[in-house]
């Protein structure tokens, strides 16, 4: 019994631990920047159903979180938007859908400069580490998180940004497939067939934003 619990690999629940806090801060915030820009706009249905929450677990799906945890690109239960409620519904609605992922931007851009603000007095071992961690992989899960749902597939924000280009003949044509978008999303993903390019584009847009984390790490420098 000893022999297994030595061999077993705690790398894969500590990075799970790690992720956990990351992912529900990332889907909340994308999910609140959702119905908050409805509201303004207009629609009320997100307030009205209880959707305006910083509760995680109102805007918690058990697959996305799975997903988000473990491959890195997932997503959360969509917050209820009316757009018969927008006064420009097309524009309304791309606008809506948009402002999750520039939210997550936003969260990823916040946290870089909060990593490198404290990348000195978080550099040690044990409780330092950890927090050290978690604000990293927050800012690179909340990019990753934008990334990913800026495909074009429905129900993912990018099918609903897309509304606003097409025809609305061929919107309704494309949304017919949505029961089936979160079925495919997860093949694409788990097979390795949009995971990779997901992976290069959150990389490099990772690597560009990096130098938010640098200007923290310059501030601290120059107070302390």
């Amino acid at each position: 019994m000893r022999n297994i619990w030595e061999n077993l690999d705690w790398s894969i629940l500590t990075n799970a631990l790690i992720s956990a806090i990351p992912v529900l801060i990332c889907i909340t915030l994308h999910e609140c920047a959702h119905g908050l820009t409805a509201l303004k706009l207009g629609d009320t249905t997100a307030r009205d159903m209880g959707r305006l929450s910083l509760n995680p677990f109102r805007h918690f799906d058990i697959m996305g979180f799975i997903m988000m945890a473990f491959v890195g690109f997932g997503w959360a239960k969509p917050v209820p938007v009316d757009m018969r409620r927008f006064r420009h519904p097309k524009r309304d609605m791309a606008i809506t859908a948009a402002a999750g992922p520039v939210s997550n931007i936003l969260i990823s851009a916040v946290f870089l400069f909060l990593y490198g603000l404290l990348w000195r007095p978080l550099s040690g071992e044990g409780v330092p580490y950890f927090i050290s961690a978690m604000l990293y992989r927050t800012a690179y899960l909340s990019l990753a998180f934008a990334v990913f749902n800026i495909i074009p597939i429905p129900p993912l924000d990018g099918s609903k940004v897309l509304y606003s280009v097409i025809s609305e003949e061929s919107y309704y044509k494309l949304m017919r497939y949505e029961r089936y978008g979160m079925i495919i999303l997860v093949v694409l993903v788990v097979t390795g067939i949009v995971s990779g390019p997901l992976n290069a584009a959150t990389q490099w847009l990772f690597d560009k934003l990096f130098v938010v984390a640098e200007l923290g790490f310059r501030l601290w420098s120059l107070i302390f």
